[in-house]
């Protein structure tokens, strides 16, 4: 079985975005630099990001983003499928480095799963 260029070369992104999700995680979310930093000047442009990325984390935006975009890329067919596949990866990713892994890994499952089901329908 022969990998084209172009899954490559996704394994390779996807593996690059997990990278920088956790380089986010403890580079910046718990890193106790940061945490003393915007403990003594919250009103830095470094901390309210921190501050509304804490707030996405809490909602579980980027988990639920993914779990529904995986959940529509599995029921539309072609290619269109196969992109909503990827953005999920996208979303869920980060979601799995940034605290929201019990919807994320069942979005990332699902993505999965359609992209190789695209690989094989080729």
């Amino acid at each position: 079985m022969r990998i084209g260029l172009p899954w490559v070369l996704l394994l390779i992104a996807l593996a690059v975005w997990l990278a920088a999700s956790y380089g986010l995680r403890y580079g910046f979310m718990e890193d106790p630099q940061w945490v003393g930093a915007c403990a003594a000047q919250a009103e830095r442009w470094e901390c309210a990001l921190r501050s509304n990325l804490g707030w996405l984390i809490h909602f579980r935006v980027m988990g639920w983003a993914a779990l529904i975009t995986s959940v529509i890329a599995f029921c539309v067919p072609a290619r269109l499928g196969a992109a909503l596949a990827v953005l999920a990866l996208l979303f869920g990713l980060p979601a799995l480095a940034l605290y929201n892994a019990s919807l994320a890994v069942f979005a990332v499952v699902i993505a999965g799963l359609r992209l190789v089901r695209m690989r094989k329908v080729n």
